[in-house]
C-alpha cells in the first residue's frame, strides 16, 4: 500500500464484468455507467447484508461493470433513523468522500432500479478474507483518512468487513446507510489514532469541505441538501468544526463505540 496519504488523486477503477474481464476506467465514467447504464442481469441477494442488497451488472456503451443495488423498499425499519432514507445516506457519503478528494466510498448513485429507487454502488472486486483486521501499519495513511471521514459523517457501522482492499491495494469503505445522524452515533473498529494529531494535509481537506458545506452556491452543498435533512447538515458542519478546532482524532466516548459484530 502506498505511504502517500494523497494517493487517491486521479485514481482509475478496474470494473470486472460478469466474465471477470476488466479495463481501467475513470471514476467519472463509472458514475456515468451507474446512472445511465442498462441493467443487464441480477445475480441474487447479498446474504451478509442486513437490508436487501442485490448484485447486478450494468452496461453503457463500451463499459460493463458489476454493482450493488440497495432499493429503498428493501430497507429494514430502524428506531433511530427515518424510514426510507438509507439509500440517500449512501449517496451522501460518496459525495462527501469525493468532495474531500479521499475516494473512500466507491462510486454511488441514486436511481430507479428493478425494485424502485435505490442506491447503486460500484462493486469492489476484493478478497473477502481480507478486511480491516488483516491490515498492518502500511495501511495507516489510508486508515487515517477513513477514521476522520467516519467522524465527519457520523458512521454508526464501521465494521472490519466494511473495509475492502482492491487489486491496487486501495482501501474502500462500504455500507454508509446509517450515517449522518444528528446525535453522536460513531461506532467503528478504527480507534488506532484516537487522541493523535490529525495530519496537516487532512486538516486542509477538511477545512475546504467546511467552506463548501456552508456555501449556498456550492454544488456539493446543494446536492447534500437533497439527501439529508437541514438539522443533519448542521450536525455535519458542527462535527467538522470540532475536528478543525481540536486537530485531533476523537476518543471513544460514553455509550457503544464498537459495532457488533466487529466484522
Amino acid at each position: 500500500m502506498s505511504d502517500n496519504p494523497n494517493d487517491t488523486n486521479d485514481k482509475n477503477l478496474d470494473p470486472a464484468d460478469e466474465q471477470g474481464a476488466s479495463k481501467p476506467v475513470t471514476i467519472e465514467r463509472v458514475l456515468e455507467v451507474l446512472q445511465e447504464g442498462q441493467i443487464d442481469e441480477e445475480y441474487g441477494i447479498l446474504r451478509w447484508s442486513s437490508n436487501y442488497a442485490f448484485l447486478m451488472s450494468l452496461t453503457h456503451e463500451d463499459v460493463n461493470l458489476m454493482a450493488v443495488y440497495k432499493p429503498q423498499m428493501g430497507e429494514r425499519p430502524l428506531w433511530d433513523f427515518p424510514d426510507g432514507t438509507l439509500c440517500f445516506r449512501e449517496v451522501a457519503a460518496f459525495l462527501t468522500s469525493q468532495e474531500l478528494g479521499w475516494q473512500i466510498v466507491p462510486p454511488t448513485v441514486l436511481r430507479e432500479g428493478p425494485r424502485g429507487i435505490g442506491s447503486i454502488q460500484f462493486y469492489i472486486d476484493h478478497d473477502p478474507e481480507v478486511n480491516y483486521f488483516s491490515l498492518d501499519e502500511n495501511a495507516y495513511p489510508q486508515l487515517m483518512r477513513m477514521a476522520a471521514f467516519d467522524y465527519v459523517v457520523n458512521n454508526a457501522d464501521r465494521k472490519g468487513g466494511h473495509c475492502l482492499v482492491d487489486g491496487q491495494q486501495h482501501i474502500w469503505g462500504i455500507d454508509h446507510g446509517i450515517a449522518f445522524h444528528t446525535e453522536h452515533k460513531l461506532r467503528t473498529v478504527i480507534w488506532d489514532f484516537a487522541g493523535q494529531e490529525i495530519p496537516d494535509n487532512l486538516l486542509k481537506d477538511l477545512d475546504a469541505l467546511c467552506v463548501k458545506l456552508t456555501d449556498q452556491d456550492s454544488a456539493f452543498q446543494q446536492a447534500l441538501c437533497g439527501l439529508i435533512s437541514g438539522p443533519e447538515m448542521k450536525a455535519v458542519n458542527n462535527r467538522l468544526r470540532r475536528l478543525l478546532n481540536s486537530r485531533r482524532y476523537p476518543r471513544p466516548g460514553p455509550g457503544p463505540n464498537y459495532p457488533w459484530p466487529p466484522v
